[in-house]
């Protein structure tokens, strides 16, 4: 696939960016950036946990949503357009208790007025742990 980005990315500027948000709250990290992907971690802590000890399936849509959608964000001109979540929709596949999950976004499509991500979250063995599909709309900017 060829580069999707519309501007060049600095991981350690979306960092910046997220702070004081839910994605720091929860402890999320974007950890790399490809042609056509990108990646952030979650730890499976006392934030992202469910009363039965496991990994809440809320904190598993968070983790998708904020890495697909700062994705999207990328795919347009920043100077005339923003994105906004449409739709989310996770399966949870395995549990976790402990450790990191990661998550790569990567879209099925990009148009003019929606983009469609994929998002598969696995845990430090590789093994899937959710799929999911983010829908944004790509709004345009009136200020």
């Amino acid at each position: 696939m060829t580069k999707i980005w519309q501007v060049e990315i600095n991981l350690k500027l979306i960092s910046e960016r997220a702070k004081n948000t839910m994605s720091d709250y929860l402890g999320i990290e974007f950890m790399d950036v490809g042609d056509d992907y990108m990646i952030a971690r979650m730890p499976i802590d006392h934030r992202t946990k469910q009363p039965m000890g496991i990994m809440h399936g809320g904190a598993s849509c968070v983790l998708a949503e904020t890495v697909g959608s700062t994705a999207a964000q990328y795919c347009v001109n920043r100077e005339k357009y923003y994105c906004v979540g449409l739709d989310i929709n996770t399966n949870h596949i395995r549990s976790m208790r402990s450790g990191y999950v990661t998550a790569i976004a990567k879209p099925f499509h990009l148009g003019k007025s929606t983009q469609v991500w994929s998002i598969e979250i696995k845990n430090e063995e590789d093994k899937l742990v959710s799929v999911n599909r983010l829908t944004m709309a790509i709004l345009e900017r009136k200020d």
